[in-house]
């Protein structure tokens, strides 16, 4: 008896709890940040560009560098420099910071792939959202800042890799 062509099997209608379940699952957020704080500001970054999160590593400084440039660590045999993009607001020696938010930004053709730490006093972990980025309010004077998130009932600065790493040209160090 030759093999007869299988009968697609018939689907079964959707419930309304299947149906509920679908649209909750299509409302999921879309984007994920990194939220931190550095000085007295908060600050996140989108987590594909966050490598990882480490405690406070042993530094170590290097001489005649910019002023915001902490110092470079040993990160697993990769030397990563760390920024401090508080340094305006005048850090007390007394307080360092207690995390390094390690980011990587992809190289292409002409750049390498760049790995920079972003010293912050607190990590409060990762957020989700649906809602887009405030443009409008935004402040101008912070050029590596492309928006904001509200983040409980306060704004966090929306970091922009590529501008942060225009603005502490880490590449050079």
């Amino acid at each position: 008896m030759p093999d007869e062509p299988a009968v697609p099997e018939q689907l079964e209608p959707v419930s309304a709890e299947q149906s509920e379940f679908l649209s909750v699952e299509e409302s999921l957020p879309q984007r994920q940040y990194c939220v931190f704080r550095a000085g007295r500001e908060r600050f996140c970054l989108g987590v594909l560009d966050v490598e990882e999160v480490v405690e406070w590593p042993s530094v170590t400084k290097m001489p005649l560098s910019p002023s915001f440039v902490m110092g470079i660590f040993n990160l697993r045999g990769s030397i990563v420099p760390i920024v401090d993009i508080a340094f305006t607001e005048g850090r007390r020696p007394d307080l360092p910071p207690r995390h390094v938010v390690v980011a990587s930004l992809a190289g292409d053709e002409i750049h390498d792939e760049v790995r920079v730490g972003i010293a912050a006093d607190e990590v409060f972990g990762t957020f989700s959202t649906s809602e887009p980025l405030i443009l409008a309010d935004a402040p101008r004077e912070i050029p590596h800042c492309c928006g904001m998130l509200r983040y409980e009932d306060r704004l966090a600065l929306t970091l922009d890799l590529q501008r942060l790493v225009e603005v502490f040209p880490v590449p050079a160090i």
